[in-house]
């Protein structure tokens, strides 16, 4: 196995240290599924040198293949942003962990968003009064700080998860204008945790079903409704004259989308995330700070790290998380107390173990750099970034549709079908005669493979099962491997000739 950039240095002559290594919730599959590892070393590369000895495949992950950390990835100990190689000789021998942290994701502001003109020609009514007296009775706040959330303007991205505290929440702060961007219809299944639409709004625009819910907190508001997927050709348009962004999205494509459209159009946005049982806020592009590309330049592969969608969350998660950013964002429109500019905040609600951690700006950012190469949105081929397009140069992944998969089962053809979905996920809903090898033990375990069988690999939606078969092929296994096109989602519909249904 490569020692990637771990092969420059080594371990020390010198009594050992051991330190806690914690890992995020999206890596933990290739770390035995630990919470936190214990890894000897008094720097950051003694560490990862001996990680890489414990824990094979979670190297794997981190490097690339040309031994570089991949852009997904950061390294803290303690606060301190220890990302860079040049870094990684630094003693840390006195830092409180190691964190290991995956993209899913201060100081006191100067000034408030909302200028001291705007806040004047603004005026509270009796009513008003009334409704916001447990604010008004708060010195940082007062009926200056009122009149400045009444003056907002503020985008919230998504109405789902997170984007249901965060509008409510803004709503009833008086926030005086929210838009909200989403394109997606209210399922049952979006219930558990998007407590913003009910029963009664199963299969309604979720932009729509937020407008009532608004309006039936204040009807005073002014509730704008875009029910449209964000592409690069509408963006700049959907967030131009507002003061603030909230993302509240569960992709990474339309994550970039935001942070390249809010630098360019000079909007700061507060950034959410969740998975699982853990979150994490910041604030970027605020005032000339960091933005999401200084944090992670480059999002991970598709279907590396599963989506709260595939990996699932627990309900009040997003309640936690979506509170934190209409707090930030309320500091923000007030410019009263600390905020996340230059900081990210990690919760773990399953361990109660909280991180915050600096962010720093990169000069070397191509969006907000000294030298940005990314001017223009709609310049930028977000599929291709995404990794959503297949390289030319790369051997074509050859997949089955569910009515192909479908007519070989029932014929008896001699095939072998692989899940490589966590084990909570196929708690939920198995495969018939699959066998369960997660991703992250593929590569170890390919010995369990027959290359002289086809192979079917499936998944949730399709995407994991693609870099599964990839993985593979790195590994150097030469078996017959095929994709479940859509994965079990495409397949829920299949009739079997013996079966009223299945799956």
């Amino acid at each position: 196995m490569a020692e990637y950039e771990l092969e420059q240095g080594g371990l020390r002559d010198r009594p050992s240290v051991t330190a806690k290594v914690y890992i995020s919730a999206t890596l933990r599959s290739f770390f035995d599924r630990r919470t936190e590892v214990e890894a000897k070393g008094h720097t950051v590369r003694e560490i990862l040198k001996d990680l890489q000895r414990q824990y094979p495949d979670g190297a794997k992950l981190m490097f690339d293949e040309n031994g570089g950390l991949k852009g997904f990835i950061r390294i803290y100990a303690g606060e301190e942003d220890k990302t860079d190689v040049s870094l990684w000789d630094d003693d840390i021998s006195g830092a409180s962990g190691i964190l290991l942290l995956p993209l899913v994701a201060g100081g006191a502001p100067q000034e408030a968003l909302i200028s001291d003109e705007r806040r004047k020609a603004e005026s509270l009514d009796d009513e008003e009064v009334e409704r916001f007296n447990k604010h008004l009775l708060l010195r940082e706040i007062g009926v200056k700080g009122q009149k400045r959330i009444k003056a907002a303007r503020v985008v919230v991205a998504g109405a789902g998860a997170l984007g249901s505290p965060v509008i409510q929440y803004l709503a009833a702060a008086g926030v005086g204008t929210i838009k909200v961007v989403d394109f997606d219809q209210v399922t049952l299944g979006n219930l558990q945790s998007q407590v913003i639409h009910g029963v009664r709004d199963v299969k309604r625009p979720k932009a729509a079903s937020a407008r009532d819910t608004i309006r039936n907190i204040n009807r005073k508001l002014n509730v704008e409704v875009e029910q449209a997927r964000l592409s690069a050709d509408n963006i700049r348009s959907v967030i131009e004259g507002y003061d603030l962004v909230i993302d509240c999205t569960d992709n990474y494509q339309t994550r970039y989308l935001i942070n390249d459209a809010c630098v360019l159009s000079g909007i700061p946005f507060v950034f959410g995330a969740i998975y699982q049982y853990e979150g994490m806020v910041s604030v970027f592009h605020y005032r000339g700070g960091p933005c999401l590309r200084c944090l992670f330049p480059a999002p991970p592969a598709p279907g590396l790290v599963p989506t709260c969608a595939e990996g699932g969350t627990i309900s009040p998660l997003s309640g936690i998380i979506g509170s934190i950013q209409a707090n930030e964002a309320l500091k923000l429109i007030m410019g009263i107390g600390e905020h996340l500019d230059g900081r990210l905040l990690r919760v773990d609600t399953l361990g109660l173990h909280n991180d915050l951690v600096r962010v720093e700006k990169n000069c070397g950012c191509p969006v907000c750099g000294d030298q940005p190469t990314i001017t223009e949105v709609w310049d930028f081929d977000y599929e291709e970034f995404c990794g959503l397009k297949e390289d030319e140069q790369e051997e074509p992944v050859e997949g089955f549709t569910p009515e192909e998969l479908a007519h070989r089962i029932e014929a008896n053809e001699p095939i072998r079908l692989i899940d490589v979905r966590e084990p909570h996920e196929r708690a939920i809903l198995r495969f018939p005669g699959a066998t369960a090898i997660p991703i992250g033990q593929l590569a170890r375990r390919k010995g369990e493979l027959d290359p002289e069988q086809d192979t079917i690999f499936i998944c949730k939606e399709g995407k994991r099962s693609i870099l599964a078969i990839r993985t593979l092929r790195e590994a150097g296994y030469k078996g017959p491997m095929y994709n479940l096109k859509g994965g079990i989602d495409a397949m829920k519909d299949i009739i079997f000739s013996n079966e009223g249904g299945w799956l």
